[in-house]
């Protein structure tokens, strides 16, 4: 015999997986129910509980046992706005589900209630098309199962397919022409620490940037004063550039170093005195972490807790010093910061949505127009 509750859990899972792309999270010591997360859905998680609820005081506890695993979920995923959806498919308590908007609580009984409920109808637009099963039985179960393993498999695919070693030749062209131009400046110009040098050589002198000569704003990101600017820079180049080069691939990473350079150099423009003279790759390398930030927020389920334990350290601890030092371009590294972030989320992945990468798109446009007006035209 087949128990009806069960075949049902199983098609809502089956449902949510390969319709929604929802993904299942592990929670240790959790049972009778599944969690399931898409965070480009209104609703981040989707719950789905499968064991009998009798009354009143078990559903508040249920409730009250959901907000607490829904803020340790937040505070590891960084997923602040998180919507949760349960799902109750044995409920015997018929009185007020709902509490607030951000814990949406549903009773289902059967397919057909699923597909009639108000909430799933109004967030889920196709699930009267997509939530249909012809089979029966056992031939439905092998179905749903073989079906989620099909998707799951694809996942996998996609996450080593983004994973796996690549030679990074971006990165190392990088580091080569900032290293070559560095020597040039000694050997053509009177070094490093020169200013006559630096600006002959393209670096962002603020004055000059702002009276045309735009390509100040690239061209400082491959000059370095000092020895040892350089070594810590390209040393950081190195270990971070060629993460995001494996993550994002090589005409991706040309568009987030490129544009967290501009943005960088926008921000000095904007926010520096006219006679401030700025050079350096770190506003490009902060774009990086930026992009760095964006795939571990993306990837969270992939990677664990590094983007909250490993990444934000990091930037922390590099805006901290910026701040602490004196001769630190700190709105070049701001800048930076923010440009790869969006960047990054204007170019996405392959399983992203659409309107992700638009927003990413818009923003990235708004922000670079606006630094323009404040460092060009107010």
């Amino acid at each position: 015999m087949i128990d009806e509750k069960e075949l049902l859990s199983m098609k809502l899972v089956h449902y949510f997986v390969t319709k929604e792309d929802y993904n299942p999270v592990i929670i240790k010591g959790i049972t009778d129910e599944v969690w399931l997360e898409n965070k480009d859905n209104s609703y981040s998680i989707i719950r789905i509980v499968t064991k009998h609820i009798h009354n009143k005081e078990q559903f508040d506890y249920d409730i009250l046992k959901t907000k607490h695993i829904s803020k340790q979920i937040k505070r590891k995923t960084l997923d602040f706005s998180m919507n949760v959806l349960s799902i109750y498919i044995d409920n015997d308590y018929n009185g007020e589900l709902n509490e607030d908007k951000k814990f949406i609580n549903i009773s289902v009984c059967d397919d057909d209630d699923f597909k009639e409920n108000e909430y799933i109808k109004k967030s889920f637009k196709n699930s009267i098309n997509d939530y249909k099963y012809e089979k029966d039985g056992f031939d439905l179960i092998a179905q749903l199962t073989t079906d989620i393993g099909q998707k799951n498999i694809k996942e996998n695919e996609k996450r080593e397919k983004i994973m796996q070693t690549k030679k990074p030749i971006v990165t190392y062209i990088l580091l080569a022409l900032n290293i070559i131009i560095f020597a040039l400046m000694y050997i053509l110009g009177d070094g490093s620490y020169s200013s006559d040098t630096l600006i002959k050589f393209g670096a962002n002198y603020v004055e000059l940037t702002k009276s045309g000569e735009f390509y100040r704003l690239i061209t400082c990101a491959f000059l370095h004063i000092g020895a040892l600017h350089l070594i810590l820079n390209m040393y950081s180049l190195y270990v971070i550039g060629t993460q995001i080069e494996y993550f994002y691939g090589k005409i991706k990473y040309i568009f987030i170093y490129l544009f967290s350079t501009i943005m960088g150099s926008l921000f000095t423009v904007a926010l520096a005195a006219n006679n401030t003279l700025a050079a350096g790759a770190s506003g490009a390398i902060f774009g990086l972490l930026g992009a760095m930030l964006y795939f571990g927020y993306h990837y969270r389920g992939y990677i664990g807790n590094a983007i909250l334990y490993q990444i934000l350290p990091v930037v922390f601890l590099n805006l901290y010093i910026g701040f602490t030092m004196p001769n630190i371009d700190n709105a070049a590294h701001i800048g930076g910061l923010i440009g790869g972030y969006l960047m990054s989320m204007a170019l996405g992945f392959d399983n992203e949505s659409k309107s992700s990468k638009i927003n990413g798109m818009i923003i990235s446009l708004i922000l670079t127009a606006f630094m323009v007006y404040l460092g060009f035209i107010r």
